[in-house]
């Protein structure tokens, strides 16, 4: 059964009795999208809008060069060795230099058709020769703004501009490619405009400063007061303590008695194991790459994190959107007392196949002082180490016979605490303002110990529960936790 605001006990020994919560934003509402064709089909982007204002602008002139590129990489992928070799190199050249040149042509045209520009409190995006759109972002509705930049975009001095919105299913208007400096100018004007309050003036003064990176004119250096730089080595090291890596020499062992057994040797198995060596790599090495030069800063109000090595990134995410905050201990990171921090951002676009996309790192490695320091930043007056939490009753050891002392909630006064994990243990926190909703859940073996579950829904998705708590435990806790969110979005 589930049920969100019933009130039983309010003197359960388990929790404390009900503390102010301090006032905070509540969330946004859904996004509002309009799509109008604004002509014909094929005609050209005029250069001044309707009804006046800024004329559109259209993205930087390398764009379809760094389109033709990765459409030559997949049509090469494509042909494949077999065809290769059928035809002869001859023709497959030609066929090679047919087929980039229509793909390159096809991105001049999309690009001679595309453009943008801010029209009041939105940023509207045109695009397309035979079927035209126009795609109107509300930027009240502006949750994060990322400036990314793949490897050919560092060597060409170019930059992609990504904006998340509320309840989105992906990215909304990618805007590949821009200039850096044009592309920081951008973002830090739409952020702007996606304030509270803030009419619609001239572009803002920014300047891009180049930083690491492959190439010239890196993503600027985060501005504002700076919280924390990841040392690499630190990164590194976090990454060789994971289990990927530490089964790697069996894996290399396991190749090796391969190849000097010629009773078992098979060219078929080495290559299915090396292949799966390689997966198994897949997810630490592109954790290094990812977080390469990480750097996390604040300014007024909002969280500048720039991370990455073969594709760099300056994210921007405004503190008003965290829902909840995560800490990771992993095993193997403990004996070094290191944690991991992670974000739940409100209506970030969670059907993101790449996980990359998620604005979600706060801290890769770090040891529990920076931790502690950072999650201050993020959820002013909350002490990690401070945040206390109760056990499941005994009888919860007939569902978690291992797991019942890894599990545990506790209200603070000013966010709602939750751990779990018994190998890798984890703690997420949600301040009362980000509640969404509660749940109280049972399933059948915890009907017959009178045990329940408290759901805590965020915006972002997410959320956390209170495992495997007392029924009337449970019944009182969801009350205090719907009252806690209803005083903290309604201080009056």
């Amino acid at each position: 059964m589930s049920q969100g605001q019933h009130n039983t006990d309010p003197h359960s020994p388990q929790f404390p009795a009900p503390v102010p919560a301090a006032p905070t934003a509540g969330p946004s509402h859904g996004p509002e999208t309009a799509v109008a064709p604004p002509g014909g089909p094929g005609q050209q982007l005029p250069d001044q809008p309707a009804g006046g204002g800024e004329p559109r602008q259209r993205l930087h002139p390398l764009s379809p060069a760094l389109h033709g590129a990765k459409s030559l990489v997949v049509v090469i992928a494509g042909l494949s060795w077999s065809t290769l070799s059928r035809v002869g190199f001859g023709w497959f050249a030609a066929m090679v230099t047919v087929l980039a040149l229509g793909a390159t042509v096809l991105a001049v045209v999309s690009w001679y058709n595309t453009g943008y520009h801010v029209v009041g409190r939105e940023l509207r995006v045109y695009e397309g020769l035979l079927w035209r759109r126009t795609r109107a972002i509300p930027l009240e509705r502006l949750q994060a703004v990322e400036v990314v930049r793949p490897l050919l975009a560092q060597l060409t001095g170019l930059a992609e501009l990504r904006l998340e919105v509320v309840g989105g299913g992906k990215t909304e208007a990618p805007l590949a490619y821009l200039g850096v400096a044009e592309a920081a100018t951008l973002r830090q004007r739409l952020l702007t405009l996606a304030g509270p309050g803030t009419a619609p003036g001239p572009h803002p003064a920014t300047t891009a400063t180049d930083g690491p990176g492959i190439g010239h004119g890196a993503p600027p250096v985060p501005p504002g007061r700076a919280l924390h730089d990841v040392a690499n080595r630190d990164l590194l090291v976090s990454q060789l303590l994971t289990p990927q890596a530490l089964l790697l020499p069996l894996g290399v062992a396991f190749v090796v008695a391969q190849f000097l057994s010629e009773d078992s040797w098979s060219f078929i198995a080495v290559a299915s194991t090396l292949t799966a060596m390689a997966g198994v790599l897949l997810q630490p090495v592109r954790r290094v790459l990812d977080d390469w030069n990480f750097r996390l800063a604040w300014d007024e109000g909002t969280l500048r994190i720039r991370n990455g090595l073969l594709e760099t990134r300056a994210q921007t995410v405004p503190l008003s959107r965290v829902q909840t905050v995560g800490v990771t201990w992993p095993l193997l990171w403990r004996a070094k007392g290191w944690l991991r921090l992670r974000l739940e951002v409100a209506g970030y676009a969670a059907g993101e196949p790449d996980d990359r996309n998620r604005p979600d790192r706060l801290l890769p490695v770090g040891d529990a002082h920076t931790g502690e320091r950072i999650v201050t930043e993020v959820l002013p007056g909350v002490r990690l180490s401070g945040l206390a939490t109760s056990l499941p009753p005994a009888r919860a050891r007939w569902l978690r016979p291992l797991s019942r002392r890894a599990v545990g909630a506790g209200l603070d006064e000013q966010v709602f605490a939750a751990r779990s994990g018994l190998v890798t243990r984890q703690l997420t926190v949600v301040p009362y303002a980000r509640i969404q909703s509660v749940r109280v859940t049972q399933g059948p073996a915890q009907r017959r110990l009178r045990l329940a579950t408290v759901h805590v829904d965020t915006a972002g998705g997410a959320g956390t529960a209170a495992l495997d708590r007392d029924l009337a435990e449970a019944w009182w806790l969801a009350a205090e936790l719907t009252a806690r969110a209803h005083a903290a979005r309604h201080p009056g």
